[in-house]
């Protein structure tokens, strides 16, 4: 049958039906947090509820050069499917789930911005991890381009706190 194309193998079919009977038993990753939204997020941001890490977090607290991303990426989609948009306070990361919430401390100057993790990234050797423009500022990176700092994911009774 030559006119007949087959797009989906009958694995590939498989594989899509477990992954949606899973989800729909498991509910989704964030099923039972309850936080409160904080206002320095812009409605779109205050959509998605952020992923708390367990007080006994598999992620401890790293320290590593940051750098900023805007303006060639703004309007681009990010890995998570949401648009880049350089004045919210998000950024990337290799691997923490989207979602996530991390306070990044710059270690020359103290300052601290929380960011909600939703693309990957940093691509360049060094770096762990890439702000918006908007965090960068926050935390006085834009004139240097990079720096050192801290980062923290935070718990969901942390976000709990600072949400007041």
């Amino acid at each position: 049958m030559k006119h007949e194309k087959h797009f989906f193998s009958l694995s590939f079919v498989a594989i899509l039906i477990t992954i949606a009977l899973s989800t729909t038993q498991a509910g989704t990753p964030t099923s039972g947090i309850s936080t409160k939204i904080n206002p320095q997020y812009n409605s779109t941001e205050a959509v998605l509820p952020p992923v708390a890490v367990s007080s006994k977090s598999l992620f401890p607290v790293t320290e590593g050069k940051a750098s900023f991303y805007a303006n060639q990426f703004h309007g681009r989609k990010t890995a998570n499917g949401e648009t880049f948009n350089m004045d919210n306070l998000t950024a990337a990361h290799p691997s923490l789930p989207f979602g996530t919430r991390v306070r990044v401390t710059n270690l020359r100057n103290g300052k601290d911005v929380i960011v909600r993790i939703n693309d990957r990234g940093p691509f360049v050797k060094g770096r762990i991890i890439d702000l918006s423009i908007s965090a960068a500022k926050e935390i006085g990176l834009i004139k240097t381009g990079t720096a050192r700092v801290k980062l923290e994911a935070l718990s969901a009774s942390q976000l709990a706190s600072i949400a007041g």
